[in-house]
């Protein structure tokens, strides 16, 4: 259940019609994110998924996740925000062996917020896994003057070639997102993103430092977080978020759909794209609601 829990419903509507059951893992009250003894008596599964950071923004035991998954020969799929990837161990160092399957929102990776899009998804997998891969895949050759170039690969596995045992009916082109994030990683470079990765959560300890000063408020989870956080106000969260809009702020995510055992919570995220100021405004809107 730490798991998106809009990603949750896609992937239930995905596979409800093909005998394939998804069984939510419960999470700790504590630190908001999975224990491994909450798995013991799971029954047998084809794979984990290991969500990092999870959806409340908690640092999941990566490591210890994936041994276990391993150890009930199960697949790890690890579902990653790309930016964390700058200063956290990447899913391939994930336990003894890493994760089979990795994918995620490529938007932190430069695109523009846009109510939902256009943004581009990411995967891949290990080696042996790649002709079950979806979408098509681009390889890297040699043309006839011998100089590096990129054709699609693979394409038996494709819908012109496979017909209805394809497996990259379900696809969509964002080559102009994905060309976007490309410049944007080259502009940054390995540092310029790892910088990026430590701002977001310098601004996020900056903002929840300064929240839970705030009569009312307080951080539920004590788990190690990234740049979202989980906060219990006294006030239903609708009333806030809704104040808050009047102010031009948008004050972040209700998580009473979908969580109602935490009560009146909200779910709050910094980026580095938040100013001293930005909080500040923040904070002092939110101590006279």
């Amino acid at each position: 259940t730490t798991v998106h829990p809009i990603y949750r419903q896609v992937v239930h509507t995905i596979v409800k019609n093909q005998d394939i059951t998804l069984i939510d893992v419960p999470f700790d009250i504590e630190t908001g994110t999975i224990v491994i003894d909450s798995l013991k008596n799971m029954p047998e599964a084809a794979a984990l998924v290991i969500p990092q950071p999870n959806f409340f923004g908690n640092l999941e035991e990566v490591d210890e996740l994936t041994d276990w998954a391993k150890s009930k020969g199960m697949l790890t799929i690890g579902l990653v925000n790309p930016l964390t990837l700058a200063v956290l161990s990447p899913p391939g160092e994930w336990g003894a062996n890493g994760a089979d399957i990795v994918c995620g929102e490529g938007q932190p990776l430069g695109i523009p917020l846009s109510s939902g899009g256009p943004y581009f998804g990411f995967m891949t997998c290990k080696k042996k896994l790649v002709r079950q891969m979806p979408g098509r895949i681009v390889g890297r050759t040699v043309d006839l003057a011998n100089k590096p170039s990129y054709t699609l690969t693979l394409q038996a596995r494709e819908q012109h070639i496979r017909r209805s045992k394809a497996t990259s009916n379900i696809c969509t082109n964002q080559g102009l997102m994905v060309t976007a994030a490309t410049i944007h990683m080259a502009l940054l470079g390995a540092k310029g993103l790892e910088n990026t990765a430590l701002a977001c959560n310098a601004n996020t300890n900056k903002l929840v430092e300064k929240l839970v000063t705030i009569k009312g408020v307080k951080q539920i989870f004590t788990g190690t977080y990234f740049h979202e956080v989980v906060l219990q106000l006294e006030q239903p969260i609708a009333n806030i978020l809704s104040s808050l809009m009047s102010h031009n702020i948008l004050g972040g995510y209700d998580l009473t759909k979908f969580y109602p055992e935490l009560g009146n919570c909200l779910l709050v995220c910094a980026t580095e794209m938040r100013t001293q100021q930005d909080i500040d405004n923040y904070v002092d809107k939110l101590r006279i609601i």
